[in-house]
């Protein structure tokens, strides 16, 4: 089968774990892990598994633009904003995993074929991707004014990176809510749980609606739930949304498929395993423009 090349920047947690995602698309074809550490975890397994592997940057992308049509960006939102400017000169198709918010925010279970003519997509944040869905499903039948979420992610599964941009988490997911989601009004909330063992990424979503009909809501929620377990398998339910007046609060749970990190970090699993089923719904759309 013909599959479309791409590679990822950024050798740490969340590039890591999306090597070993894209190891089973069967329409992306992995080609390259980019990093500026020769020494990263990273690169080290990438290099073992026969990828190209580069410390030099987004650099090696300019000097080598053949090996991906579709680039991955896993690094910061601030080096994010400048391989936006390359990656658009030299023609690529990024998929931003930062919260740089360059390009239009996506989530897969929430459908639309606008972005597919996009050529930098933003997947939001962990919290955005794990709470969105709810929201949106809540709208479709509700019409939400009003949508505030807690992330809560064990202490354990928060690098560096996540650490430096929990202004951008902020930001970026309340306008995901609002976007994407369909709230009138958003607000996101994230809290890093040191608990030890470490807990499970666990979401609430409190949602204030102005058409309350429990029935309709409750089973638009539960077909999301079972969209966003197409990609992300450990996605749940806690327990039966609770409803007072017009307002429905509803608790979720994200366990982590084990690729790189331990179940516990949902977190990162549902970014990397989003970012994946974003590329193969664009990998689709450029094999079916080269078909015409």
């Amino acid at each position: 089968m013909v599959k479309i090349k791409a590679a990822i920047i950024g050798s740490g947690n969340i590039g890591t774990d999306l090597m070993y995602k894209l190891e089973r698309s069967e329409i992306i074809e992995l080609t390259a892990m980019i990093g500026i550490d020769p020494e990263s975890d990273g690169l080290k397994r990438a290099k073992e598994k026969g990828y190209l592997a580069f410390h030099n940057g987004i650099q090696s992308l300019q000097d080598n633009p053949e090996i991906a049509d579709i680039v991955f960006d896993a690094t910061s939102a601030k080096t994010h904003v400048r391989h936006a400017k390359v990656l658009a000169e030299l023609g690529k198709l990024a998929i931003d995993l930062t919260p740089a918010a360059r390009g239009p925010f996506v989530s897969p279970a929430v459908k639309t074929d606008a972005y597919l003519n996009e050529k930098n997509v933003n997947m939001i944040t962990c919290g955005g991707q794990a709470t969105i869905p709810i929201v949106h499903a809540i709208n479709s039948v509700a019409d939400v004014s009003y949508a505030e979420i807690v992330a809560t992610i064990s202490s354990k599964s928060a690098g560096p990176g996540t650490r430096a941009n929990i202004d951008e988490f902020t930001i970026t997911t309340r306008r995901g809510i609002e976007e994407v989601g369909g709230a009138d009004k958003g607000k996101a909330l994230i809290i890093l749980n040191p608990a030890e063992p470490p807990i499970l990424m666990r979401d609430t979503i409190y949602c204030e609606v102005k058409n309350m009909d429990e029935a309709a809501i409750t089973k638009s929620i539960e077909q999301m739930v079972e969209t966003v377990k197409e990609y992300v398998p450990g996605y749940r339910l806690k327990q039966e949304p609770l409803f007072d007046g017009n307002r429905v609060t509803v608790f979720v749970e994200v366990e982590g498929a084990g690729d790189y990190f331990p179940i516990y970090a949902g977190n990162l699993d549902i970014m990397t395993a989003a970012a994946t089923r974003v590329a193969e719904d664009f990998a689709i759309h450029m094999l079916e423009k080269q078909s015409v």
